[in-house]
C-alpha cells in the first residue's frame, strides 16, 4: 500500500493516483485551486449565470440537498444571489433526527423542498445486489442523488441545476475530471461512484422492471436538451472550503453533532447515514 507523501491518503481511494514525488492527484489539485487558477474571474462567470437564469416566475435553480453542512451552504449561497431555489433531497437510508433537523432548517431559510421517499421494496433488492455484486449497499442513493434532481429540472423546467463540489478535483481523480464544471450524464456514470455498474443492470433482479427504475435512470437526452438543463459545480466557481463553508452553515442555523462521527475525525460530516443517532 501506497501513501501520499503530503496528506498520507491511501492508495485505497478509488481514482487516487501519485506523482514522481509521491504527491497524490487530490493535494496537486489542491495546489493548484490556491495558486493558478484566478477565482475573480470564475465569480465573473457565474454571475453572468446567476443573470441568465433569473426568471421573472417559477424558479430560478434546482439544488439537489441533503440537510448536510455542503448543501445548506449552496442554499445559502444560491439565496445570498437572490435565486428563486427548488430544493429536492432523495430520502437517505437511514435518516438520523439530526439529519432530520438540519434539512427542515434548510428549508426554514426560505425555500420549497420536496423530500422523495422511493419505493422500499426495490431499494431494498438494489441495495442487496450493489452489496452482493460491487460491495456496496448504498450504490443505490449514489445513483438516485444524482437522477432524481435531475428529474424534478425536466419537471419543473428549471434549466439550472447546482451541485456543489466537483469530487474528483477535491478528493482525487482522473486529470480530464478534475476541471470540469458540468454534471451531466456522462460524467454521473464515469466519476459518480457507480463502480462500473448501470441501472440497466438492475433490471430483472428480484423481478425489477425498466418502469420500477425510472428516478433512478438519468432523463434522456430529449428531456434533458428540451427544457436545456445544465448541471455545474459551485465548486469550480468559488473556492470549495470545507471548515469555512461550515461555518457559514452553523451561523444559518446548522447543527454539528455532539462527537466525532464514525470514519471520519471531524462533528459536522455524515451523519444524516448514520446508524447512530448523533444528538
Amino acid at each position: 500500500m501506497r501513501y501520499c507523501t503530503k496528506c498520507v491518503m491511501p492508495d485505497t481511494k478509488p481514482e487516487l493516483t501519485f506523482d514522481a514525488q509521491g504527491v497524490c492527484n487530490a493535494c496537486r489539485a489542491h495546489e493548484r485551486k490556491a495558486e493558478n487558477i484566478d477565482w475573480a474571474q470564475r465569480e465573473k462567470e457565474f454571475l453572468e449565470i446567476v443573470k441568465a437564469n433569473k426568471k421573472n416566475d417559477g424558479y430560478d435553480v434546482l439544488i439537489p440537498v441533503s440537510g448536510g453542512k455542503d448543501s445548506t451552504y449552496q442554499t445559502v449561497k444560491a439565496l445570498e444571489m437572490g435565486l428563486k431555489p427548488l430544493c429536492v433531497c432523495f430520502e437517505p437510508t437511514i435518516p438520523t433526527a439530526l439529519g432530520k433537523q438540519n434539512l427542515d432548517n434548510l428549508q426554514d431559510l426560505g425555500v420549497d423542498l420536496i423530500l422523495v421517499k422511493k419505493d422500499p421494496k426495490v431499494y431494498k433488492s438494489m441495495v442487496i445486489e450493489g452489496f452482493k455484486i460491487l460491495g456496496d449497499n448504498e450504490w443505490p442513493d449514489h445513483l438516485g442523488i444524482f437522477t432524481v434532481p435531475a428529474h424534478f429540472a425536466v419537471k419543473f423546467n428549471i434549466p439550472l441545476l447546482l451541485w456543489g463540489e466537483n469530487s474528483q478535483f477535491e478528493y482525487g481523480g482522473p486529470a480530464a475530471s478534475q476541471e470540469n464544471k458540468y454534471l451531466n450524464r456522462r460524467w454521473l456514470e464515469e466519476f459518480g461512484g457507480l463502480l462500473g455498474y448501470r441501472v440497466e443492470d438492475m433490471i430483472g433482479v428480484d423481478g425489477i422492471s425498466k418502469k420500477d427504475l425510472y428516478l433512478y435512470s438519468y432523463p434522456s437526452d430529449e428531456e434533458i436538451e428540451k427544457v436545456g438543463v445544465t448541471g455545474i459545480f459551485l465548486g469550480y466557481y468559488f473556492p470549495w472550503d470545507t471548515r469555512r463553508q461550515t461555518d457559514v452553515s452553523i451561523a444559518n442555523g446548522f447543527k454539528v453533532a455532539s462527537r466525532h462521527i464514525e470514519t471520519t475525525y471531524t462533528n459536522f460530516e455524515n451523519f444524516r447515514l448514520s446508524l447512530y443517532d448523533h444528538t
